[in-house]
């Protein structure tokens, strides 16, 4: 019997444009895909392991051509809208109570300001307040797939895995949860939406 339920934030409540950093590094001739340094470097970040501004001092010496407010930009335009639907959804599973609620993200400290400007800060804290806990990588040093966030996830808040459902659009990160026993929902972005989750309870 599922008695806990563990969100991803991207791509299943606010909507990305993962490729969007692709497109918009080639303005300023940087055709290539992301090297594996600067996947690490964006890992890195996401654990809290260094600043914003180190971050963006980092991707600078990458990108020269582009001033730092622009690489900020570009790092934030990721970020599209978040469906009011999605909202009045969890707000409505919170209500019923019949699920304790976690929201498990990786992000890091420029998005979360971002998140709550395209939000906006009344409903972004009723998206927060939806929540028994709000789990960010940045925040907690431990990012997906690595199994130790989501047995940290677990073993503070006293769940049982098979009691436990996670939903999250990334199959490595739901594969990562089910290794550990969890129930999971690889969400197909754009074919499924979070607003069906009853249906796959």
């Amino acid at each position: 019997m599922i008695k806990n339920i563990i969100f991803d934030f991207g791509d299943v409540f606010i909507n990305l444009d993962k490729q969007v950093i692709y497109r918009e590094m080639e303005k300023f001739g940087v055709t290539t895909d992301l090297t594996p340094e600067i996947m690490t470097l964006n890992d890195t970040y996401e654990v809290g392991g260094i600043s914003s501004d180190d971050f963006i001092e980092n991707l600078g010496q990458v990108y020269p051509q582009a001033k730092p407010e622009e690489i900020t930009q570009i790092w934030n335009s990721m970020l599209l809208d978040f469906p009011d639907d999605r909202l009045k959804f969890i707000e409505a599973l919170a209500e019923e109570g019949n699920y304790r609620l976690f929201l498990l993200s990786n992000t890091n400290a420029l998005h979360i300001p971002h998140v709550e400007k395209i939000m906006g800060g009344e409903k972004f804290l009723r998206f927060k307040s939806s929540f028994e806990k709000f789990y960010l990588s940045h925040e907690i040093n431990l990012r997906k797939p690595n199994a130790e966030i989501y047995e940290f996830v677990l073993n503070e808040n006293g769940l049982k895995a098979e009691e436990t459902f996670f939903i999250d659009d990334t199959k490595e990160n739901t594969l990562a949860a089910e290794n550990l026993g969890i129930r999971c929902w690889n969400l197909q972005v754009g074919k499924e939406d979070v607003t069906q989750l009853k249906s796959k309870l």
